[in-house]
């Protein structure tokens, strides 16, 4: 402690009143590093994250805000939120929470930007990429993803920070396209071999299911979900290249 080396110091030099002396001011630098210290920890234990009921309502309004994209409600995607809701949380509490969904989808102003704000500053990164997988889900549970909603996702994930290689590789899972296994494994066609089983390697501890359980068994499966789709990716380039 700063205050027994004020004191030896001051005994050194002044003797017994420069110990005095050295042990008082010592003190001092001690009392203020210490409430330094205490500010720092007090600082992380009251970082604030969002709640289970906000978690939910403020998905819900997203959710709400991609089902309207193209115009209208579609009934296919209602039904793919609630089966999800249903999956996560049981039936008893997604009908609670279907009440305020209804309530939700009937508003005509839902801000994207503030609700991702909000979600960026109190989610964790990989359920911020959960996110938006599931809204990618909500968007081709009737078959096709338009223009119009994966322009809404896109501007969601740039509201939640998502990276944009992160953001091409999820919406990649949901495209079919010549080089989609590429994209998804966030890599191009150029890549040697080497740099393709280190990209797979790289994905699947990004889209581990560990990294969700926090969030429930639906948000568990999606991750699952994006999982597998990185392994059938790696599994279609090894194929194309005889690895």
């Amino acid at each position: 402690m700063v205050k027994w080396a004020g004191a030896v110091l001051g005994f050194i030099f002044f003797r017994y009143p420069g110990a005095l002396l050295g042990f008082i001011l010592g003190s001092l630098f001690d009392g203020a590093s210490s409430n330094k210290s205490s500010s720092i920890n007090s600082a992380f234990k009251t970082r604030k994250e969002v709640s289970p009921g906000d978690f939910e309502l403020n998905l819900l309004s997203l959710a709400s805000i991609v089902i309207k994209a193209d115009g209208h409600v579609n009934q296919t995607e209602l039904i793919y939120v609630r089966q999800y809701f249903v999956s996560s949380y049981g039936k008893d509490h997604a009908n609670a929470i279907f009440k305020t969904f209804n309530e939700v989808i009937k508003k005509r102003e839902v801000s994207a930007q503030r609700i991702c704000f909000y979600l960026s500053q109190r989610t964790r990164y990989p359920s911020r990429l959960q996110i938006i997988h599931f809204l990618f889900g909500i968007a081709n549970a009737d078959g096709v993803v338009s223009e119009a909603e994966a322009r809404e996702i896109e501007l969601m994930s740039g509201f939640l920070r998502i990276g944009r290689h992160d953001f091409e590789s999820i919406k990649a899972m949901f495209f079919k396209s010549a080089d989609n296994a590429y994209k998804i494994l966030e890599i191009d066609k150029s890549a040697s071999n080497a740099e393709v089983k280190k990209a797979f390697r790289n994905m699947a501890k990004k889209y581990h299911p560990d990294k969700v359980q926090h969030l429930g068994d639906a948000y568990v499966k999606g991750a699952e979900e994006k999982f597998r789709t990185v392994q059938k990716a790696y599994e279609q380039i090894q194929k194309e290249r005889g690895m």
